[in-house]
């Protein structure tokens, strides 16, 4: 078994613990935490690995929350066909959405993704008969069941997050060991030697941006049917713009980054806003230390300084 492989063994085991052996409360808060960095993972396939700064991403994510709680609450679903929807219509509007904003590159890139998040927000807003828009609306827990498995319930809530979690930094991983974790790789270092060697950039990338979709859509499905809540404010431009901090934060480019990045980041604005109205002064601040001292994120300064080895 090589480091990496170990590493993450380990660190899936250390969360699986947490989840049995941390009160209530905290067991809960890491279940959002494994939740919110698998659709911080999604973002760093396009953004940490490939070189695709979007700021849609809440889209994605905003896609399978609503597929999985209007499925159920208007379709009538089940818990587990509105799970296996997010992923699909998350996949979806990003291959949509790359098919546009792929004709464009860099800055023009970033702005027709945050174009098309801004859409997709108002549109929530505008169907908000259906969508119940920024007021948002509340699965019933007896929705919240696969078959005898309630995933309201506090430990199958922490169980099934860390099963999604685990799925998906493992797939991750196995993506970035890969020949396509190296050509992604290689279109973000050089794009145009890339092309010389035949690999076609917008293919690439549009798989990609359909793969983080992925990711990004089964993330709010599940949010949505393990805390009960389907909002608009999932989908707007400020939700956008978390995957990318967390992503920084932890280390852009490192199948870890996300989960460091998240749990940092949440639990710095909670003791934070526990002390001041001004929390989002205390985590600007520590970003811009983090930006200035360690520019690659905490994982990719480990990366430099010894650990070559981190994926």
């Amino acid at each position: 078994m090589n480091r990496a492989l170990a590493v993450h063994l380990i660190v899936v085991a250390v969360l699986a613990a947490g989840i049995f052996l941390l009160p209530v409360y905290h067991a809960t808060n890491l279940a959002r935490i494994m939740v919110l960095a698998v659709f911080a993972m999604g973002y760093n396939l396009a953004f940490g690995y490939t070189g695709l700064l979007s700021l849609g991403h809440a889209m994605f994510f905003a896609a399978g929350m609503y597929a999985a709680g209007l499925g159920m609450t208007l379709q009538g679903w089940s818990a587990g066909l509105a799970l296996l929807s997010g992923p699909i219509a998350g996949a979806a509007l990003a291959l949509a959405a790359g098919a546009l904003a792929l004709r464009t590159a860099g800055v023009s890139f970033m702005i027709v993704t945050l174009m098309l998040a801004q859409a997709g927000y108002l549109t929530i807003l505008y169907y908000t008969p259906i969508t119940r828009g920024e007021e948002g609306f509340v699965l019933a827990q007896s929705l919240r069941r696969i078959g005898e498995f309630d995933l309201s319930a506090d430990l199958n809530r922490g169980l099934f997050a860390l099963g999604l979690f685990a799925a998906g930094l493992f797939l991750s991983l196995a993506l970035v060991k890969a020949r396509f974790g190296r050509i992604l790789v290689a279109m973000r270092e050089n794009e145009e030697r890339s092309q010389m060697l035949g690999y076609n950039p917008f293919t690439v990338k549009l798989a990609v941006m359909g793969i983080s979709g992925a990711y990004a859509g089964a993330a709010g499905a599940a949010y949505a049917l393990l805390f009960g809540s389907v909002g608009a404010s999932f989908g707007a431009i400020a939700f956008s713009i978390l995957p990318l901090l967390w992503v920084l934060l932890g280390g852009a480019g490192t199948t870890l980054g996300p989960l460091l990045g998240a749990g940092l980041m949440f639990y710095l604005t909670d003791i934070a806003s526990s002390y001041t109205s001004a929390h989002q002064f205390v985590v600007g601040a520590a970003l811009l230390v983090l930006v200035l001292f360690a520019p690659r994120g905490i994982l990719g300064a480990l990366r430099e300084r010894g650990l070559k080895w981190l994926p």
